[in-house]
């Protein structure tokens, strides 16, 4: 007789398997989302984008002294090529003369004067002549010591030129690559600073530019106080040398003292010590004018100027205006004057503050621990506070 129990339904366990499947996805997929790299605050892409720039104004210097290189180069190859140019004449005019003896000796086939004077139809030029070929030959070996020494300067200049040309060469692939590694940088900065939303980015711009005024307005207070300062001083001397002239011509009544003169009173007021110096000379003076007067404009790498410039474009330029010249990168600049060493309070307005292990960065120091800089790529020329960055070493033109 055939059965009746009840199947047990199929379903049951497959669906036990497909829960239990489902549920390890979510746990795996929790468990991997909590491994997952988290998105970068808007700190940690400044900060990722600021260590970019400062990579690329290190390349910048690399450029800048690579273009500098080649321009010397460039005009050492061409006066080579105009001494070569010299000497070749020189050479050429050394064997025209050592021909014309030479062809000279061909023609006479080297009979004997003796025997030239019987057969010669007019014998006066003939004795003209002799006495010019004996006199050709006893110069000879000297004309050929000269042509020869001529001819060793010309290979000289030669392979000199020719060690230029190859040095030129290998200095502009270098800046080929130095120009290319600036921009792997500059775009991969901006590509970074672009994921962060626009809010961000007006915020860390709106940071930089309070930053830039509140070292303004340092410089500016360190400014004035020093003017006040100057004056007190001037007008110190100006009352000092009056007051010596009044009792130059005033008259004595008094008869000679026996007494030892009193000490000066101590209770007058000291003078009051300067919170920042003076600009040292005239050209820090100018020199920081015209650096002032680019406030505002944009870094661009290698640029030197007047409407854009890089660090070391920047204090070049603002010298040229003094009438100072400075070379063209931060680290030769660095070995412009004299050092003062890195404690920024010795520091006096004008001098050029170097920053950085590698002295790739450079600005003018105007006073109140400030400096005016043209400071990476995306800013403008502005100022900032110099304790910002690691100084190096302080140099005073």
């Amino acid at each position: 007789m055939a059965s009746h129990r009840r199947p047990k339904p199929a379903g049951r366990t497959r669906v036990s398997i497909m829960t239990g499947l489902a549920a390890a996805a979510v746990a795996l997929s929790a468990q991997s989302g909590a491994h997952a790299d988290p998105t970068p605050t808007k700190d940690q892409v400044k900060e990722q984008v600021d260590q970019l720039n400062e990579q690329a104004e290190i390349a910048t210097e690399k450029l800048n002294g690579a273009q500098a290189k080649q321009q010397e180069l460039q005009k050492q190859v061409g006066d080579l090529q105009d001494k070569v140019a010299r000497q070749q004449a020189v050479v050429t005019e050394a064997q025209g003369g050592l021909a014309e003896i030479a062809g000279e000796q061909y023609r006479t086939g080297g009979i004997s004067q003796t025997v030239q004077l019987v057969l010669s139809s007019s014998p006066d030029n003939f004795l003209n002549q002799a006495d010019a070929l004996n006199q050709a030959g006893s110069t000879q070996s000297g004309a050929l010591k000269e042509l020869q020494e001529q001819q060793r300067r010309l290979d000289q200049d030669r392979t000199e030129t020719q060690n230029k040309l190859g040095e030129l060469e290998a200095t502009t692939q270098q800046l080929k690559t130095s120009k290319e590694e600036v921009q792997a940088k500059l775009t991969k900065a901006q590509d970074l600073f672009n994921t962060l939303s626009e809010q961000e980015r007006l915020a860390i711009r709106a940071a930089e530019e309070k930053a830039a005024a509140e070292a303004k307005a340092k410089a500016d207070a360190a400014k004035a106080e020093a003017a006040k300062v100057a004056k007190a001083k001037a007008d110190a001397e100006r009352a000092s040398r009056e007051n010596d002239r009044t009792n130059l011509s005033a008259p004595s009544t008094q008869a000679p003292s026996t007494q030892a003169p009193a000490a000066p009173a101590s209770s007058a007021p000291a003078a009051p010590k300067p919170a920042a110096p003076a600009a040292n000379s005239s050209r820090a003076a100018a020199a920081i004018a015209a650096a002032e007067s680019k406030l505002g404009a944009p870094y661009v790498y290698g640029a030197t100027g007047p409407s854009s410039f890089d660090c070391s474009g920047l204090t070049g330029w603002a010298y040229a205006q003094a009438g100072v010249s400075l070379p063209r990168t931060s680290q030769a600049q660095a070995g412009a004057g004299t050092r003062i060493g890195s404690d920024i309070s010795q520091a006096q307005p004008g001098d050029l503050v170097i920053f950085y292990g590698d002295r790739h960065h450079v600005g003018i120091y105007v006073g109140g621990g400030q400096v005016i800089h043209a400071p990476k790529p995306g800013a403008s020329v502005r100022y900032e506070a110099a304790s910002n960055m690691p100084v190096n070493s302080i140099v005073r033109l």
